[in-house]
């Protein structure tokens, strides 16, 4: 699935609004990563708050099963719709393409929960290079130079374009920044996106930061 660059400039750049997924089952963690604590809080604490300093409006995407969650009913949330889950089977997208129908004309910096070692410049420099005329703004992945689309910025004319794509399809969203016309940075920051999916690499985190799982100091 492609999607194209968007000739000329546009009238006005999309207000930019930001996205924790929050929304996955954590199964191969066997506990909410949402509530994985690097800092003294939850990740889903110190993701919103990061996220939150960079953009106009903050939510967290969640599944509709998650509504009562006391940890996420401290944010603003946006509901995993089911039209669109029942469309993709599942994945990252349905909290993206959710979001974008509840505001489809902002762009959106999409941001995993599951990334305690992204920091304020990595953000930062995603906001600042931003390219609101190509259909995506995004980081190369330091483990295979592909696109990292967990945290990106998508424009609302691409999230549009995937919408109306998405009908018993699966949207794999790096193999469509691949394959289209997007903006794409280096990480600065060693492991600054390195995400946190089971026990063991969370306590490879924890041993590179020379700290217990009690007592971790993680860049803010």
């Amino acid at each position: 699935m492609q999607i194209p660059m968007f000739p000329g400039s546009q009238a006005m750049t999309a207000e930019l609004y930001g996205l924790v997924l929050a929304g996955g089952e954590s199964r191969r963690m066997g506990q909410d990563k949402a509530a994985q604590s690097y800092d003294g809080r939850p990740q889903l604490a110190r993701a919103f708050d990061q996220l939150e300093r960079h953009v106009a409006r903050c939510f967290v995407s969640i599944r509709p099963d998650q509504d009562h969650d006391p940890l996420r009913a401290s944010y603003p949330c946006i509901m995993d719709r089911q039209e669109i889950k029942d469309m993709l089977g599942g994945g990252p997208m349905v909290g993206v393409l959710s979001a974008h129908m509840a505001y489809p004309d902002v762009a959106w910096l999409v941001v995993a929960c599951d990334l305690p070692m992204l920091d304020d410049m990595t953000l930062a420099v995603l906001v600042n290079e931003r390219n609101a005329d190509l259909a995506a703004t995004a980081y190369l992945s330091e483990s295979d130079g592909l696109p990292e689309p967990l945290c990106t910025i998508w424009e609302p004319a691409t999230l549009a374009a995937l919408d109306k794509q998405a009908v018993n399809q699966k949207i794999r969203p790096r193999q469509m920044l691949t394959h289209s016309t997007v903006r794409l940075l280096e990480v600065k920051k060693t492991g600054a996106l390195e995400n946190i999916n089971a026990p063991d690499e969370r306590d490879r985190v924890l041993k590179r930061l020379g700290c217990s799982d009690q007592e971790v100091k993680c860049p803010t």
